[in-house]
């Protein structure tokens, strides 16, 4: 049966997108950390893949998906916005709230790029401490052979 359909141009395609939650959901079973929540977003901010290992808590899935939207959404990680903005938490609110709530920034949300710095995507991870859901997101990136992008 032929498509009835226009397909979209895919910039980051679903086979990378799962690369990038195993790689970082292996990071942190490697890593001993407590169990992760893994998404990875497209440039409208929709998720691709998300996974969450045994035992994690069912609310990670929106944190993980709002740090990866703020990294989308403000073009640095989730965790340096939160660290640029640490003295002006009503901007943070507001931001949060001019995002439906969808805007983490903390982190453990990092972009995702191409080989020209291009962003692509965005990587969310929560459940563990905000550094360690850095390095898992870090370490799902790498192991798609993509590029991360915490600030330019």
């Amino acid at each position: 049966m032929p498509r009835n359909i226009y397909l979209l141009q895919q910039s980051l395609p679903l086979a990378q997108a799962r690369c990038i939650v195993d790689g970082a959901i292996l990071y942190a079973g490697g890593q001993d950390m407590n169990p992760i929540t893994v998404t990875v977003v497209d440039l409208s901010g929709e998720p691709i893949a998300s996974d969450r290992m045994d035992g994690c808590a069912p609310l990670r899935v929106a944190v993980s998906r709002g740090k990866a939207k703020a990294a989308l959404g403000y073009g640095l990680s989730s965790g340096v916005i939160g660290e640029r903005n640490d003295s002006r938490p009503a901007f943070l609110a507001s931001v949060a709230a001019a995002a439906g709530g969808e805007f983490i920034p903390v982190a453990g949300g990092v972009l995702i790029l191409n080989e020209r710095d291009e962003v692509i995507g965005a990587v969310g991870v929560s459940g563990d401490s905000s550094h360690n859901d850095e390095c898992a997101a870090l370490a799902g990136i790498k192991s798609s052979a993509l590029k991360a992008g915490i600030e330019p």
